[in-house]
């Protein structure tokens, strides 16, 4: 399920390209025009394209920057879409090679949860043509690859919407690569393509997951079988199973010992204490069967009867398969069930020794777990403090550049701007004299300019007054830059500690992968030595019906043999009464066997 939506920002959350309407400042709007459509249709790599792009811009007032990038509108359906998705539940991030400017202005009127960029490098409060940040060499994947860590999730969860060839590392890297009104380039490598300028064609791909489940619920209640455990329904993004599974498919929510998978063997199947009761051979008394035998006796006689029905009624296409225990004795089979205890006794052995291993790698995996959400709330703590201090750098950026700007008003006002340009070109005549060989004519034309503007400089006096306001003014200038330093300084050492907690969640994290997979072996062995167990109980269960048959055979044939023996006496007495009719004494014995038939 995708979670996250990364989108470029120029003609796709704009209508337009930033550094073109820049451009148009400077009046290089065509030359940026042709390096762009170099970069977007990959004939140009987009370092080379955006350094050559930015010299072009050099000079230009971030003042006026500023009233440009307000003035771009939006791509068609982008605020409806980035605000239906947000309901949704999907988080938004734009990731662009424009400029920080522009992206800062997204993020805060969309609500975007996040937003890179590169940074036009600034001087008094025009651009110096140099460009840094985090696309100008790093690639659009890295940075998505750095989010996906931010919010624990895999590839798979991720989507990107784009249009040039700068999109296409970003494609590849997302689960779901979207082609958005794109050029050629792009088009081969996306999963999705849109050819139509509005946004919420998007609304079609990206469903309301959240609607689509309470529908489900509705019209469907689940049996107790499809209802989740605990464990699946805890949602625990900052463990690391899930980026496991944010690698696999969440193992953390199916990883249950083989007790809790099986149905915990030694819960539901009969142990080996249960089946060392053994029968007692006796010729006069019926053999005591064990507790297993005697626990499951209802389920037997269910079984012989239907084991009755089906030799009753025998398919004429199945051939009963042959009873290995036929023609057995009772001390056969006695001894065949002791076998097989001594087995079961070993299984049950092996199976738990093996379930508790597998305990002791899910705690280890678990403990991991717990480590690298302890580490990823330090790397957000000190992301989110590392922002909060950029505020405070672009606050005073903005106090430096805008104290910078009333300097230069005031400077022209009182005049020193004239006197400075004045003294300067003196400087630069007295120089060429110094240092170059001039004809006679060509000095004296110099030295006639220097004077006159000698003359020109002593008669231009520069307002006291605004000279203060202007010293006053230069010293704010000088605090908010040290301010600026200041901040810039605190924001790379939170920025450093951040890159080192994310460090660490790499190496726990492979630590922990490790763990589970191991876990998930050993689970998979106890879960086979369990069906083996269950093997040998089923063996044992058959033996014991077996011993029950063959007492009930012995029974019968014991009943037999004393009814026929109770009739013979029977007929015996019947002629002794016949002779005691006739007047033959009875002896003692003989009066016995008449009362024991009720003759008399």
């Amino acid at each position: 399920m995708i979670k996250l939506i990364a989108f470029d920002l120029d003609n796709v959350l704009i209508d337009g390209e930033a550094i073109d309407e820049i451009g148009k400042l400077m009046g290089v709007e065509s030359k940026i025009s042709e390096i762009t459509k170099k970069a977007m249709e990959g004939d140009l790599d987009f370092e080379t394209s955006l350094n050559k792009r930015v010299a072009l811009l050099k000079g230009a007032s971030v003042e006026d920057i500023r009233e440009v990038v307000f003035k771009m509108p939006f791509m068609e359906g982008a605020e409806e879409t980035i605000a239906e998705l947000k309901k949704r539940g999907y988080k938004i991030a734009t990731i662009t090679g424009s400029f920080e400017i522009v992206a800062e202005r997204m993020k805060d009127t969309l609500g975007l949860d996040y937003a890179f960029s590169n940074i036009l490098h600034e001087e008094e409060g025009k651009l110096t043509g140099q460009v840094s940040g985090p696309l100008v060499k790093g690639s659009k994947a890295e940075v998505l690859k750095e989010i996906m860590e931010m919010e624990n999730i895999i590839a798979e969860e991720t989507a990107a919407v784009g249009d040039g060839a700068n999109d296409v590392s970003m494609l590849e890297e997302a689960g779901l690569g979207i082609a958005f009104n794109a050029k050629p380039v792009l088009k081969e490598k996306a999963d999705v393509i849109v050819e139509k300028r509005d946004l919420k064609e998007l609304l079609e791909i990206f469903p309301d997951e959240n609607s689509e489940l309470t529908a489900k619920s509705a019209d469907e209640e689940p049996s107790e079988e499809e209802k989740p455990s605990e464990e699946e329904a805890a949602s625990e993004p900052e463990e690391t199973t899930e980026t496991v599974e944010e690698e696999t498919t969440e193992p953390e929510e199916t990883t249950e010992t083989v007790e809790e998978e099986t149905t915990e063997p030694e819960e539901t199947t009969e142990t080996v204490e249960e089946k060392e009761a053994e029968p007692e051979e006796s010729s006069e008394k019926e053999p005591a069967k064990d507790e297993e035998s005697s626990k499951d006796n209802k389920d037997d006689k269910e079984d012989d009867k239907d084991d009755k029905e089906k030799s009753e009624k025998p398919s004429p296409d199945v051939k009963a398969e042959p009873n290995p225990d036929a023609g057995k004795s009772f001390g056969e089979l006695l001894s065949n069930k002791k076998e097989l205890e001594k087995q079961l006794k070993v299984l049950t052995k092996e199976r738990d020794d093996l379930n508790e291993n597998a305990r002791e790698f899910k705690k280890t995996r678990d403990e991991l777990n717990a480590s690298i959400k302890e580490n990823l709330d330090k790397a957000l703590k000190y992301r989110d403090e590392r922002d909060q201090i950029n505020k405070e750098v672009r606050k005073y950026k903005k106090l430096r550049d805008e104290t910078n700007q009333e300097l230069k008003k005031m400077e022209y006002a009182s005049g020193r701007r004239d006197i400075l340009k004045i003294q300067n070109e003196i400087d630069k005549i007295e120089k060429t004299i110094e240092t170059k060989v001039l004809d006679m004519r060509k000095e004296n034309e110099l030295v006639k300019k220097v004077q006159d503007l000698s003359k020109t400089l002593s008669e231009m006096k520069e307002d006291e007054k605004v000279q203060t306001e202007a010293t006053a003014l230069k010293e704010v200038s000088e605090a908010h830059h040290a301010k600026v330093v200041e901040f810039s300084d605190k924001a790379q050492e939170t920025h450093e500690k951040m890159l080192e907690y994310f460090k660490n969640i790499d190496e726990v994290r492979a630590k922990a992968d490790t763990a589970h997979n191991t876990f998930i072996e050993t689970r998979e062995k106890a879960s086979a030595k369990h069906e083996e167990v269950k093997a040998v109980l089923n063996e044992i269960r058959k033996k014991n019906k077996g011993l029950d048959k063959v007492k009930a055979k012995e029974r019968n044939i014991e009943s037999e043999k004393s009814k026929k023996k109770n009739m013979a006496e029977k007929e015996v007495a019947k002629d002794i009464f016949e002779k005691f009719k006739e007047g033959k004494k009875l002896s003692t014995e003989e009066l016995r066997l008449l009362q024991k038939h009720n003759i008399v």
